[in-house]
């Protein structure tokens, strides 16, 4: 196959994404990615429909053109959200996949009470709705955002943000999350590479996200994720100097959700997003 770009962070309607798993393998065709990996919130759901239509594709070409990575984006959190993707995760193993299930399980719970109390604000939604409108769908707030806009309650998502479901809002709820150590395990017990994902977007100085990572490795982190759509020059050049520090392996991706996350392309991010085949390789030395 050509080792062309490819990109290891990207969202479908499994979690909070707008396009289908399918839909993002053709998109990554067309857009002439080498390989992507379907990172969705907390499942793997959508990984089957992908490597089913990357199996299409390669078999229709009588070659390989696209290749699929099984992988998924973990929420966990210490005193503000973390995210932990893990790559070459077995999808079938029964623990892990159960594991997930407790996860959607809390989120569900969450969900059930930021419906609560947009109701005594005067928004009417029920989570069976949102299940309705966005069926099989991790739901995230992205959800409760697209719905509470059809409904007309207001006229755009930051609206809905800095209104209803904002960090500091009345209705927002906090979901009960995996400690990063926590996500690390359970991404490592299915036979995965846990990578911290976009480092910058946590709102530490960098000598914090030294220390942070540092404490990462102890626990079994792989690798962090050092190309990212929102990285300037001189933070990818910092994250790679962090990763060498701390001998981790370095990915990137564009955190592609499509429709949901206007301004950032699959595979080019906000326009200077490249990511090498060789970022693939490594991951794949890594495992033998």
């Amino acid at each position: 196959m050509e080792r062309g770009l490819i990109d290891l962070h990207i969202h479908s309607t499994a979690s909070d994404g707008s396009f289908t798993p399918a839909e993002d393998v053709k998109m990554a065709v067309k857009l002439g990615l080498s390989a992507i990996a379907l990172t969705d919130h907390d499942t793997v759901e959508g990984f089957k429909e992908a490597e089913e239509e990357a199996f299409r594709i390669n078999s229709e070409a009588g070659r390989e053109i696209i290749k699929v990575i099984p992988a998924l984006e973990l929420s966990t959190a210490t005193d503000r959200d973390i995210h932990i993707l893990g790559y070459f995760v077995d999808t079938e193993n029964e623990g892990f996949v159960n594991r997930l299930k407790e996860i959607r399980d809390q989120r569900d719970i969450r969900n059930e009470e930021m419906c609560k109390r947009l109701r005594e604000e005067g928004v009417e939604i029920e989570l069976s709705e949102l299940k309705k409108e966005f069926p099989g769908a991790i739901i995230t707030r992205a959800h409760f955002a697209e719905l509470i806009i059809k409904k007309g309650y207001v006229s755009d998502r930051k609206a809905v943000f800095q209104k209803y479901i904002g960090d500091n809002c009345s209705c927002y709820v906090k979901l009960k999350s995996l400690t990063p150590g926590e996500g690390i395990d359970i991404i490592r017990s299915a036979g995965g590479i846990a990578v911290l994902a976009h480092p910058l977007l946590y709102r530490m100085k960098l000598p914090e996200i030294d220390a942070f990572v540092g404490t990462l490795k102890e626990a079994g982190l792989c690798g962090i994720e050092a190309i990212y759509s929102n990285n300037r020059g001189y933070d990818e050049q910092n994250m790679r100097a962090l990763a060498k520090k701390y001998d981790l392996l370095i990915t990137g991706g564009s955190d592609f959700h499509g429709k949901n996350n206007k301004g950032v392309e699959m595979g080019r991010g906000k326009g200077n997003l490249k990511v090498p085949y060789e970022i693939l390789d490594e991951l794949i030395a890594f495992r033998s």
